[in-house]
């Protein structure tokens, strides 16, 4: 592996964990049930994947998640995005050091990891992330930078940009802001939190549901639906090709 001792832009790569349709968003279950959760997380990811893939730059993007049907429908709309299995076993933070890992072997200068259940995420937004790096690294002089997004509510992570990208290990839980803010003031980091609505909301409890608009709920429920629509005869058409193991 590749080890950068000061903060470089030149090469993001972004990595998208995405939970299986049977664990995905099981907390808005007194909202929604299992089919529609499912349709839900789906447009989530094939929102994010369009917002990403049209981004400036156009970074790397890799998905990561244990459900290889997951794996399959992100690679069907998204060509381009890279996909990595990992074991159930492993947990979300070891599956982001993997993912780590394959993108600093390939290159990668900073790491954007990026949950795929922010409904409002925009360009705007993500170039604010870019802005807040460029900050960083200018009042840093260089050295290596954290920027995070922090969740509206109860202390989460949204958004954790690194440069270089293994500066800190992503702790993604339970209080995972305030580990992530430890973290790099022991890496001595040039830090910047960026507090936007955009990166602060995302879909998690049924009363996150009814603070979203309608009418986004409804795209987003579209979008998953097309999902799966387009599928079934993808599916039938062809095996789908095995994604790369984490």
């Amino acid at each position: 592996m590749t080890t950068y001792s000061r903060a470089d832009l030149s090469a993001l790569h972004v990595v998208v964990p995405v939970r299986g349709p049977a664990d995905a968003k099981t907390r808005l279950g007194f909202a929604l049930d299992a089919e529609e959760r499912e349709v839900l997380a789906l447009g989530l990811l094939a929102a994010t994947l369009d917002v990403l893939g049209t981004w400036q730059g156009r970074p790397r993007i890799v998905v990561i998640s244990d459900d290889q049907r997951v794996l399959d429908l992100a690679r069907m709309v998204h060509g381009e995005t890279r996909c990595v299995r990992y074991p159930a076993t492993d947990g979300l933070n070891g599956a982001l050091v993997a993912a780590r890992r394959t993108a600093m072997a390939t290159g990668a200068t900073a790491l954007l990891i990026l949950p795929a259940d922010l409904p409002l995420l925009s360009h705007a937004a993500l170039d604010g992330l870019l802005e807040a790096a460029d900050a960083a690294l200018a009042a840093g002089e260089g050295r290596a930078l954290v920027v995070i997004a922090p969740a509206d509510a109860r202390g989460g992570t949204n958004a954790l940009l690194l440069s270089p990208p293994d500066i800190i290990d992503p702790t993604f839980g339970e209080a995972s802001l305030e580990a992530h803010l430890r973290a790099a003031a022991a890496a001595d980091a040039s830090l910047q939190l960026v507090i936007d609505p955009a990166l602060g909301f995302d879909l998690d409890t049924p009363d996150d549901l009814e603070r979203l608009e309608t009418r986004r709920l409804l795209e987003l429920q579209r979008l998953g639906e097309q999902m799966l629509s387009q599928a079934v005869p993808a599916a039938a058409a062809t095996p789908a090709a095995p994604a790369e193991a984490g």
